[in-house]
């Protein structure tokens, strides 16, 4: 249609052109002949008649540009491509999946604290089963101040991926993907903590005394636990039994691992001081001497394993239907079916404001990226 168009308008100024350089009718009277030499006059009137038909010739032909782009630039915008509208429908929100995710996972932690109550009252006294060898503990004695470390470490690294995870554009995915991880690895820490009881590691430990059959008591301290975070700053870790395997491993581990996956490249500096923190919890919990090198061990693995194999599923979308993908055969692989199945291209690491800008900042801040854009 644009083409026709253009086509049209040349027309109609080669048209308009060739009837402006269009010689006049001749005179009614021939002209006066000086001299009786009539070829002098022939030969003026034939050269004007070719400088006017030039002239004629590059007026038409800058009419004709003229008009063609004048053309393109009525049907330009027949080459504009609806992307962002694409990328929306390939990214779903989908805050309510969220929500679900998240009720899993407060759902194990709570049910953590639970089944750490329970083996804390079959934890074998320390003057009837001592602790159990371990090499790491014939090389290194323990240091007292260490998991102090740990924990700190393991604070900062959970505030800094909350920090970092409320200024990312896609959120609500990267936040369910989150929780059921979080939720799953606590799932399996419950099991592994309820089939094997270890005796403590270390003399130097406290353990709350033996509640027996007191409901009322163990509610208390399953309430204390909650509300401290399990975490020995607070004082609320008073039990023991939660050995196998090490809950410090994990939240040290997984904060790290999604600081690092949806962090930009350009921040290195920010990925290594991470790993910093998570590497150094981690041995300092050895350090310690609250937990067995195996707590430590088996936690790391069943971190990092669990949350690859959910991204190589999550970022691979071939494997999703492929019919020889062993990672489907995973129990889980129903609850990934319904958080991902919607979500049809890789989550790309982009930051967002997280609340609703002034109009003027929101103009300024359109202004910025296009520049960086281009």
């Amino acid at each position: 249609m644009a083409a026709s168009e253009l086509i049209h308008d040349s027309d109609d100024v080669r048209l308009q052109v060739e009837a402006s350089v269009t010689t006049p009718t001749a005179p009614l009277h021939p002209p006066r002949v000086a001299n009786g030499d009539l070829r002098s006059t022939v030969t003026g009137s034939v050269d004007g008649k070719q400088e006017r038909g030039r002239l004629g010739s590059l007026l038409q032909q800058n009419q004709l540009i003229h008009s063609l782009s004048s053309g393109l630039r009525r049907h330009c915008h027949y080459v504009k491509i609806p992307v962002q509208e694409e990328h929306a429908v390939q990214l779903p929100t989908e805050w309510w999946k969220t929500g679900v995710a998240f009720l899993y996972a407060a759902f194990n932690l709570v049910f953590t604290t639970v089944v750490i109550t329970i083996v804390h009252e079959r934890v074998p006294d320390k003057s009837v089963s001592p602790p159990l060898p371990d090499k790491f503990f014939d090389y290194v004695d323990r240091v007292p101040w260490a998991f102090t470390v740990t924990e700190s470490n393991g604070l900062i690294l959970v505030g800094l991926w909350l920090l970092q995870w409320i200024c990312l554009k896609h959120r609500s995915i990267i936040g369910r993907r989150c929780f059921f991880l979080i939720g799953t690895l606590y799932m399996y820490r419950c099991v592994t903590m309820y089939i094997t009881t270890l005796p403590v590691p270390g003399k130097h430990m406290v353990c709350a005394p033996k509640l027996y059959n007191d409901s009322t008591g163990k509610i208390w301290r399953i309430l204390r636990l909650i509300s401290g975070g399990g975490l020995s700053l607070t004082g609320s870790h008073l039990m023991c039994g939660d050995f196998l395997y090490s809950g410090h491993t994990v939240m040290l581990t997984l904060s790290y691992l999604f600081i690092k996956e949806y962090s930009p490249p350009w921040m290195w500096w920010y990925r290594w001081f991470c790993w910093a923190l998570s590497a150094s919890g981690v041995v300092c919990i050895l350090f310690a001497h609250e937990h067995y090198s195996i707590d430590v061990v088996v936690g790391y693995v069943v971190t990092t394993r669990t949350f690859w194999w959910y991204h190589t599923m999550a970022n691979t979308h071939a494997l999703r239907q492929a019919p020889n993908n062993f990672l489907s055969r995973t129990w889980w692989n129903p609850i990934f079916n319904f958080l991902e199945r919607n979500v049809r291209t890789t989550v790309p690491v982009a930051f967002t404001w997280p609340v609703a800008l002034p109009s003027a900042c929101r103009q300024r801040y359109r202004i910025v990226e296009g520049g960086r854009d281009e």
